[in-house]
């Protein structure tokens, strides 16, 4: 799987994009603020329909522009496919596939998978909770298409029932409502709780050897998952805290509260300790590399062939040791890096196949030096 082409147009700070890109290491370079992230996030995009940063669709557009068009041309299978999605202000987004409209982002979704590691993404052990579910759904919703089905509707009947609780007060006879939208939002919730296990279970399997890797044998990792609530609990709860609900006016329990947390254990003394409240920030970032390492094999085991690999300025802020094990990886993987010299690659072990300067929203094709 990889990307020949992108093609954008009033994408962030982008009026008119067209890049190719060779199917082996690509380097996008230039100094900050200039648009070399925007480039990945752009793939991104057409990976998952998300950003990684989080981004609204309207945030994306271009200043003063009402609308956004993101072109990939991508390769999987020895056949080639063309994925378009255009972003419109206030709109829901338009997905194409080959020029034929998709109706669902499920049949969208898994044509193209991308795993996108930022500095940001070293804080996913130690940061708040929001950030480890957002890695899991991003990640789910590349790899099953009925988690994003589950996921969407959960979350859309989370924001109307949350509704109804808030007019509640004003319209008792909204009660009888919410009780037959619970028992709806219920079979959601556990499929989505379920799926969320088996990822975890999943993970685990590819995670320890990997984090065992890079510490040399020192210690090892495991994910625990934190549901908020187990999904043969789900139906029983939310009855139970409906009362408590309608004067808290918002829903007290479900996937939305859900946790993750990473344990590990010294090899030498079988000691364990929570990295997320007790790991210095070596370990911490050791397990967000093991995590995105792993997420490159999960892609691997589902789809049967490689993700692409955006890596934006991460190997400034790895020390050698996990740069190495990072670079090893890469292997015969489709790998676009940014940084803000190049130069800080010449000595690295890897062959460069195309080089790429961003300059104030224009990207030029340069020869390599």
């Amino acid at each position: 799987m990889i990307i020949k082409k992108l093609e954008l147009k009033d994408f962030r700070n982008y009026e008119n994009l067209e890049l190719e890109f060779s199917r082996g290491t690509n380097i996008i370079y230039g100094d900050n603020a200039q648009g070399k992230t925007n480039i990945l996030e752009a793939i991104f995009m057409s990976a998952t329909t998300k950003s990684h940063k989080g981004s609204r669709d309207k945030e994306v557009i271009r200043f003063g522009q009402t609308a956004a068009h993101i072109r990939s041309i991508i390769e999987r299978d020895g056949a080639e496919y063309k994925l378009d999605m255009q972003l419109d202000a206030g709109r829901n987004k338009a997905l194409a596939l080959d020029g034929q409209r998709i109706r669902k982002a499920a049949d969208y979704l898994g044509r193209l998978n991308a795993v996108f590691f930022s500095p940001e993404d070293l804080g996913i052990v130690k940061n708040g909770p929001s950030e480890r579910r957002r890695f899991i759904d991003l990640e789910l919703c590349q790899l099953d298409g009925t988690y994003l089905y589950n996921l969407a509707r959960y979350n859309r009947m989370l924001q109307q029932r949350n509704k109804m609780l808030r007019d509640i007060y004003e319209h008792p006879d909204y009660k009888p409502l919410l009780e037959v939208q619970d028992d709806q939002m219920t079979d959601y919730a556990c499929k989505v709780i379920e799926l969320r296990e088996s990822f975890i279970r999943d993970l685990n399997e590819i995670i320890g050897p990997v984090h065992n890797k890079l510490t040399g044998g020192r210690e090892e990792l495991r994910i625990y998952y934190e549901p908020n609530c187990r999904a043969d609990e789900y139906g029983s709860r939310l009855n139970a805290v409906r009362d408590r609900d309608m004067l808290l006016k918002q829903t007290s329990i479900g996937p939305q509260k859900d946790d993750f947390s990473f344990i590990v254990k010294n090899v030498s003394d079988s000691k364990e300790s929570d990295l997320r409240k007790y790991g210095s920030q070596g370990q911490q970032r050791t397990a967000s590399l093991a995590l995105k390492l792993s997420e490159i094999e999960l892609v691997k085991k589902a789809k049967g062939e490689n993700p692409v690999l955006l890596l934006d300025d991460v190997l400034s802020e790895l020390d050698s040791g996990r740069q190495n094990y990072l670079l090893d990886t890469i292997g015969d993987i489709q790998t676009i890096i940014t940084c803000t010299g190049y130069d800080e690659f010449v000595n690295h072990r890897f062959e460069i196949n195309r080089l790429f300067r961003v300059v104030s929203g224009h990207a030029m094709q340069e020869n390599q030096k």
